[in-house]
This record gives structure tokens, sequence and C-alpha cells, in this order.
């Protein structure tokens, strides 16, 4: 779908949503929601959002079962959130950063987040979320994952800077095509014909 979001083309910086539910910030005009609401199924709750961070995409990510959030969003946006989304929503930071949709893509198959986020940390968000994690970076080397990769279920898309190495864990952690093996097996299976 082309739209705009507030007169502006970066959409995804500040809509989040998923299979259920898309958010936009509030200086979404009436002309941009009537198309975003024509644009896609009427199953999809499309709804406004008055929220002072205004820029939702940087500050929530989520898939169809669970959103993490910028620890200082306002409690009315946080239940809108769980509402709208139909999802569990934790305030969370990754490596230390409170926008966790620029430093984290999550889908139903797996996510990625920022390169410096401690095994630790992943293993604490990999439970919570109940998805693998893998800390990666796309764009030759960005931490912003989230700027330069959207990701489904089916497809992801990321920028064209982005490294064979880097295509490579994205299509792993995410499951894209037929590849639902891990990079581990595909070490073994490679490790197995060298032998």
């Amino acid at each position: 779908v082309k739209t705009s979001i507030a007169g502006c083309s970066f959409v995804g910086r500040v809509a989040v949503g998923n299979r259920r539910g898309l958010l936009v910030p509030s200086t979404t005009t009436d002309p941009e929601l009537q198309h975003i609401r024509n644009s896609i199924p009427d199953s999809v709750v499309v709804q406004r959002v008055e929220e002072r961070l205004s820029a939702l995409g940087n500050c929530v990510v989520a898939n169809d079962y669970v959103a993490l959030i910028h620890t200082d969003l306002d409690r009315e946006t946080e239940d809108i959130i769980a509402d709208v989304l139909g999802v569990e929503v934790f305030r969370q930071t990754i490596a230390g950063n409170a926008l966790v949709g620029s430093y984290a893509v999550l889908t139903n198959q797996g996510g990625m987040v920022h390169p410096r986020t401690s095994v630790e940390d992943q293993e604490e968000l990999a439970a919570l979320l109940q998805v693998p994690l893998v800390a990666g970076t796309i764009n030759r080397g960005s931490d912003v994952v989230g700027a330069g990769l959207v990701a489904n279920d089916w497809v992801a898309f990321c920028g064209l800077d982005t490294t064979s190495t880097e295509v490579s864990v994205v299509e792993s952690i995410f499951k894209i095509g037929n590849r639902a093996t891990s990079v581990n097996d595909m070490r073994a299976s490679l490790i197995d014909t060298l032998a």
C-alpha cells in the first residue's frame, strides 16, 4: 500500500502493526487514514494513537502474540497496543536502548536484535517472546536493524547495502523461503559433505 502518514513517506518508523491491527500516530490525516483503511482487509483494525512519542515504529516491536514497548510510553498507549494488536505487552530495552522498534525486528518465526545485546539478554528476551533470537546487523554493519529490515512470516526486505552474510542470517532466523534449517544445521551439513 503506497501511502504517507502526516505527509511523510517514512511510514514504517511511525506505524506498527500485525495481522490484527495497525496503529498510526495522531498526526495521520483523515484522508491518509481513510486510504489505509480502504487498502487493507476489514478484519485489520486501524487506530490513531494520541502519544507524545509518536514514532510508534521506533517505540514498539510486535508480532502476532507479543509486543515490546518503549519504557516511557503512556499506560493508555500500552492498553491500546494490547487491545488493537491482541498481544501481551512488555516494557523493555534492547541493549540498553529504549527504542525497541529501531533495534529489533520480530516475526512469529524469530527475531533480530541489536548486535551488542548480551547473550543473557537474548536468552531472556527469547524466553519472553517464545521465538528464537539472534543479534545481528543489516546494511553492512548497521545496528539499527529496524530501520534497514522489514520482515513477516513469509518474506523479508532489507536495504541495498546488506551483505550476503547478513542476508543469510536474516533468512535463517526468520525461516524465509524453504530455509527452515538453522545455521548450526547448515554448518553440520557442510562439515559432513567435506568429511
